[in-house]
Order: structure tokens, then sequence, then C-alpha cells
């Protein structure tokens, strides 16, 4: 039997539901939680098949280059020569973290 979730629902501006909040540990035990500090299983697959950390983590997360580059701030160019670097620096890689609220291991 599958036990009760506590989450609430928050509606958007058209009446709809737009977001759910639930509590965190719930949120750990979910399919698709993660541990933070922890990675994916998604996300060392996608590495292994030849994907860049920056492009694993950020299609894991659903997030377009343009959508990314924008929470860093920068453009959709600038980005994709950070996700297609062979060895991005250490400043841009922790720019990247922080814009996926990840912790900068994560992307190592």
């Amino acid at each position: 039997m599958n036990a009760r979730i506590n989450f609430q629902t928050l509606l958007g501006t058209d009446g709809q539901p737009a977001f759910v909040v639930v509590p965190y540990a719930e949120f750990i035990r979910m399919n698709g939680g993660f541990t933070p500090g922890s990675i994916p299983h998604a996300v060392v697959s996608a590495q292994v098949d030849g994907d860049s950390a920056t492009k694993a983590w950020r299609e894991h997360l659903r997030l377009t280059q343009a959508e990314l580059a924008q929470r860093m701030g920068i453009s959709q160019a600038a980005y994709a020569q950070i996700e297609t670097a062979k060895r991005p620096r250490k400043v841009s890689l922790q720019k990247v973290a922080d814009a996926l609220g990840l912790e900068l291991e994560q992307l190592r």
C-alpha cells in the first residue's frame, strides 16, 4: 500500500495548479529526488556515454542552454563554449553549479 504524501498545491494566477510543495524528507524518498551532493544515475550514465558533466546535469534538470545561460547572466553561445570545453575553468564550473543549485564537486 502506498503511504499518503503530505503536499500542498499552489495555484497560478489563472487558478490552475502551478507548483507543488512537498516536505523535503518526502521529496528525497520520491522518484527523481536526490540527496544534496549526490549524482543521479541518469547524470552518471550520460557522462559515461560521452556528455560533459554540465550537459548531463542541464539535461537531467530539463533545461535548455538558453535557460541556463539566462540564469548565469551570459549568452547562450558563451554557455555552449563552457559546456563543450574539454577542461572548463573552475570559475566557470562554479557559476554553472550556482545556477543549477549544485555543489562544484558534482560537476567534476
